[in-house]
């Protein structure tokens, strides 16, 4: 008898992106519709947790309708209804989840609650076709910073994780402080390609505890010393290099760690996941690393690093193939922790 193909319509809703997709067989996006509040959050230099919320209640049944749309299929065909329910931001996590479930009872359909973090993880899977577990998994965006060894699909044993602030959260609060504005993280890759990457030298940190642990908040304090002991000197600042320096800084422990990580575990497979993942300078910085330690290293095309609902219906495929489901007491969780259900 020949096996019937699975469809998950995904639902993601977890900061400031409303997006929707379809999903065959885990591996196969038939759609991918994202709309993106940047422009609206660039006014206040940060995501509004209030109006993100307002905005996915405004946009959530559109973006359904053209994610069906676009894969050329109805709400009969779905298999099973996935959606984010953590971690993220509160009121935004909630418009998904409440959606979600009453599109589920309506429809008679199973529904299956994702991680945010094993979704962005499970974005690998996408256009890497032959990836399977066990790998090492960097996981770096605004407000994660993890070092994951993914044991097996849904499986995942936490390595080292960030002590303070983000990778993504210093970009954005140095890129803020020396005049980029919002959204950070892209606007110092960009000004950085024009700057010297070795004109000021900033801290590295290491946490005695943990190696494979993260520390960014001694380092954005070292860039804000900086641009106030020239400002009181009267000296001129270069944005450029200063966000070229910073960026290097963040990138060297990014890859150092990694590295330990990935010939600690005894593993020959390596990706990178999350809003971080689509600079360019961490990305060739990692290739260069992986191809030296002979690594094979894995990527998503940016469009799946940052917030996108295919990744979560990559990730409720291996959770449904397992058995997972959910009831109608699925709650908004947003500090959520890798590994927790």
């Amino acid at each position: 008898m020949e096996e019937k193909d699975i469809y998950i319509l995904a639902i993601e809703s977890s900061c400031d992106e409303t997006a929707a997709s379809v999903v065959k067989n885990g591996r196969t996006i038939c759609s991918n519709v994202i709309s993106s509040q940047i422009a609206l959050h660039t006014l206040y230099g940060g995501v509004v947790p209030e109006i993100a919320s307002r905005k996915h209640i405004e946009k959530i049944n559109q973006v359904v309708d053209q994610a069906l749309e676009e894969a050329q299929l109805t709400f009969d065909d779905i298999t099973a209804i996935a959606v984010t329910y953590g971690p993220g931001l509160v009121g935004a996590l909630l418009v998904g989840v409440s959606y979600a479930k009453a599109l589920a009872f309506a429809l008679k359909k199973p529904l299956v609650g994702v991680h945010h973090i094993e979704g962005h993880i499970s974005a690998n899977y996408i256009e890497n076709k032959e990836l399977e577990p066990p790998f090492i998994c960097l996981v770096v965006s605004g407000g994660h910073s993890h070092l994951v060894k993914v044991v097996d699909y849904g499986e995942y044993e936490i390595l080292g994780r960030t002590r303070d602030d983000a990778a993504g959260e210093a970009f954005d609060k140095v890129a803020r402080a020396i005049g980029l504005g919002y959204p950070g993280g892209p606007k110092i890759d960009k000004v950085s390609n024009e700057g010297n990457p070795d004109a000021i030298h900033f801290p590295r940190a290491k946490v005695a505890e943990n190696e494979y642990d993260f520390s960014f908040s001694g380092l954005k304090s070292a860039v804000l010393n900086y641009l106030n002991s020239c400002e009181m000197k009267g000296e001129s600042i270069s944005q450029a290099d200063v966000a070229a320096s910073f960026q290097k800084a963040v990138v060297d422990v990014l890859v150092e760690h990694s590295m330990h990580a990935v010939k600690e575990a005894g593993v020959t497979k390596f990706a990178i996941a999350g809003g971080v993942a689509s600079n360019s300078h961490l990305r060739d910085a990692l290739v260069a690393a992986c191809e030296k330690e002979k690594i094979l290293f894995y990527k998503p095309s940016p469009i799946y690093c940052t917030d996108n609902a295919a990744m979560i219906g990559v990730a409720a495929f291996y959770e449904y193939q397992k058995g997972v489901r959910h009831g109608w007491d699925l709650n908004a969780c947003p500090g959520l922790k890798l590994g927790e259900r």
